[in-house]
């Protein structure tokens, strides 16, 4: 008589995708707890800093954390699919935090050069506040057209680029670099950021499209 193996379960790895959203979520925990924990703070030092553009800073944080936090929703096939109206209502708050802190971020930007901060960084936050309106704006294009691939290829690209706001504390902090605080260092990391931050979009797109296609057994 034969003996039957028991058949062994498959090991079910996570999805690329649960990957990649759980080191986001681990990436802005950590930037809120080493960067952001002044929020909470009321006597911390830094609000003499930021003392000038206060209540800028509220807009901008606001619609910052909705946009940030709200995104990945967008991102999951199941919600869309079975929640299609509030994948729709969690795209506008999307769009419409992006129209709100981008500007408002470059703004504050401008205004912190009164308090010695470079015109580079000002230059960096307008030019990251323009690739985020950008790709947002034609992402919205296309879901208005109905073209959600593109639709979808677009905002990646612009949820890329917000990220650019933790990307750059996140290396800062993890390599020690922001200690002793160094503006020239900064540049050099929010600058890099910015650069490769479409580019990060785009392999994403790249790296969905190869999942998804089956490709023909080769003869």
């Amino acid at each position: 008589m034969v003996a039957i193996e028991p058949t062994r379960r498959a090991l079910r790895l996570p999805r690329a995708k649960t990957v990649v959203f759980t080191l986001i979520l681990a990436m802005t925990a950590y930037v809120i707890v080493h960067n952001e924990r002044f929020l909470i703070e009321p006597d911390h030092p830094v609000w003499q800093h930021y003392k000038s553009f206060q209540w800028w800073l509220l807009p901008h944080g606001v619609a910052g954390a909705s946009a940030l936090l709200l995104a990945p929703l967008q991102f999951s096939d199941r919600l869309r699919r079975r929640y299609a109206a509030v994948h729709r209502v969690v795209g506008r708050i999307y769009v419409a935090g992006v129209f709100v802190f981008a500007p408002l971020g470059a703004y504050i930007q401008w205004i912190n050069e009164a308090a010695g901060a470079s015109r580079s960084f000002t230059v960096a936050a307008t030019v990251d506040a323009a690739l985020v309106m950008v790709t947002t704006g034609i992402g919205l294009a296309f879901a208005l057209k109905r073209m959600i691939p593109q639709h979808r290829q677009w905002m990646t690209r612009s949820y890329a680029v917000a990220l650019v706001f933790f990307e750059g504390r996140l290396i800062l902090g993890l390599t020690g670099l922001d200690q002793p605080p160094d503006p020239a260092v900064a540049e050099i990391v929010v600058w890099t950021c910015v650069a490769l931050a479409v580019l990060v979009g785009d392999l994403a797109n790249q790296w969905t499209e190869l999942q998804g296609r089956r490709w023909p057994a080769a003869r």
